[in-house]
């Protein structure tokens, strides 16, 4: 066989299995749907690559995968690095009670301490400098201590390079010649942070620790081999193996190409890999007896955002880390519900694309709704100044269904999803976003996709191959690995068995450190 391991995804599943095998000496192939980005190519200008067309990829494959479904829209990554390019930089532990009911005996916090550690460490974690906290911190300590829970403010760790001697007090605070240049623990090169305020589309200065600065390189260096732009179709046992079908997305068409290896950890997402393995199951039927339970229990991780005029304050939502701090409500001290408060932002791209979607009459309704809520704020040359994006992340019902849809000859992937199980602690989120705002002097604006159409949208789906004690109650055991599949695993958070109620990318990381060694361990 040409290899060891295939690594399907890059993300904070397949990078970090794939440098982790690779270190042990495998050889190791990742196959990656999207680009490798960097920061001379990232989208900016609204020709550019910005989104990922399921239907067409080969004509499409942009920066950003959005899938709606009935009441729910999901924002996924596509790049080398996965979520990792798209995500807040937030790297937080679950809550150790998360683990209590609904997991494999074997997985406990204790049981994963030391990979949350390890992935702390090899990502180079920070808080912000105290002296850099944004004006939205600031608010968000005000807010707590302002409702009576003071003590439950924390700043969050985030992966991302701080210059201890930046402030926002220098000339030109943000001019990117202000980030400092250096070679990180892996051997690439990075800048500090200035706070432009655009995480989520690409770091400008390369400030930002996203697995393509860390694990992947480290992968590569090890020997592993990354291919873009590949999208698996297919996987097929053989003898002593898999066969991994594969579409290369080149020049506008797709190119048929397959490549043979013992071990495969499917690593696409949670709706990646479960729609990979929905496809095995009942369309090639390659994978005929992996669980009945593929597709259930999925996620939205209870994701919410309230926005909030703020009349009068110097605050700013496109300037400083995205994310940098919450409130903890997650003991269920809130109408027994679990869940945190964020501060949250955006970049002053989407100030420019919000005008032109406010009038275009072709924005369907969903569009409208969400557009409706910030009209008054996107208008005039300082729209957006005084905004407070209150964020959240909370345990929803987990009670999801992924599955395929043939429409028009072409099997989709669909979700069920029934919006009442998980209204409650969306609306406990909502009641607090409103407390908080309310004792700052704000003005919140709850969207209206919420309010009259119980439509929401995340960045953090969770669940669809979850982990179980058995086929009866999961995809993967304890380990990853698929019941009844012998080498073949799933590394990402589509094995995550319920919501975390925070942000899930280190919990990701460590199951996939923990699947990595009991992979060499066992000597697989």
């Amino acid at each position: 066989m040409s290899f060891d391991a295939i690594v399907i995804g890059s993300g904070f599943g397949g990078a970090v299995t794939a440098c982790r095998l690779a270190e042990a000496g495998y050889r190791v192939l990742i196959l990656e749907r999207g680009r490798r980005w960097d920061r001379t190519s990232y989208p900016r200008a609204p020709n550019d690559p910005w989104t990922w067309n399921d239907a067409h990829p080969e004509r499409e494959n942009g920066w950003l995968d959005l899938r709606c479904f009935p009441h729910m829209t999901v924002a996924q990554g596509a790049a080398v690095g996965g979520g990792s390019l798209i995500y807040a930089n937030i790297s937080c532990e679950a809550p150790p009670g998360i683990f209590a009911a609904g997991w494999p005996a074997e997985v406990t916090y204790a049981e994963l301490k030391p990979h949350y550690d390890r992935v702390a460490s090899f990502m180079n974690v920070q808080k912000v400098p105290p002296s850099q906290w944004t004006s939205r911190t600031k608010l968000m300590k005000e807010a707590a201590e302002a409702t009576g829970h003071g003590d439950r403010f924390r700043p969050l760790e985030l992966a991302v390079s701080f210059d201890p001697e930046w402030s926002y007090e220098l000339d030109d605070p943000h001019e990117a010649g202000r980030s400092k240049r250096f070679v990180n623990a892996q051997g690439v090169e990075q800048g500090t942070c200035v706070h432009l305020g655009n995480c989520d589309i690409g770091c400008d200065v390369d400030a930002r620790n996203t697995l393509d600065m860390n694990y992947i390189p480290r992968a590569e260096k090890k020997g592993a081999e990354v291919r873009p732009l590949h999208l698996v179709t297919n996987i097929l046992p053989v003898e002593g193996g898999y066969d991994v079908f594969f579409d290369e997305l080149k020049g506008g068409a797709r190119v048929p190409g397959r490549e043979r290896a013992r071990i495969v950890i499917v690593s696409a997402g949670s709706l990646g890999s479960t729609e990979l393995l929905l496809r095995c199951r009942e369309v090639t039927g390659s994978l005929p007896a992996i669980s009945p339970r593929l597709g259930h229990d999925w996620s939205s991780n209870g994701d919410f955002l309230t926005p909030a005029l703020h009349i009068g304050r110097p605050l700013s939502p496109t300037r400083g880390p995205t994310i940098s701090s919450a409130i903890d409500f997650l003991d269920r001290s809130q109408g027994g519900e679990s869940f945190w408060i964020e501060d949250g932002g955006f970049p002053d791209l989407l100030l420019d694309y919000g005008r032109r979607c406010a009038d275009d009459p072709a924005n369907g309704l969903r569009a409208r709704l969400l557009i409706d809520s910030l009209r008054t704020l996107l208008r005039g040359p300082d729209s957006f100044h005084g905004v407070m994006p209150w964020f959240a992340q909370a345990v929803d019902a987990a009670n999801g269904q992924l599955r395929l849809k043939q429409v028009g000859g072409r099997h989709s992937l669909d979700l069920a999803w029934d919006v009442a199980q998980s209204r409650r602690a969306v609306d406990e989120v909502v009641k607090m976003h409103l407390r908080l705002a309310a004792a700052t002097g704000g003005i919140p604006m709850v969207p209206p996709a919420w309010f009259f159409a119980h439509d929401l949208i995340t960045p953090h789906p969770l669940g669809g191959c979850n982990m179980g004690g058995d086929p009866a109650r999961g995809v993967v055991d304890h380990r990853g690995e698929v019941f009844g599949y012998r080498n073949l695993y799933v590394a990402d958070g589509a094995i995550i068995p319920e919501a975390l109620g925070v942000n899930p990318s280190r919990t990701i990381g460590a199951l996939a450190e923990r699947i990595a060694s009991l992979i060499v361990a066992e000597g697989r």
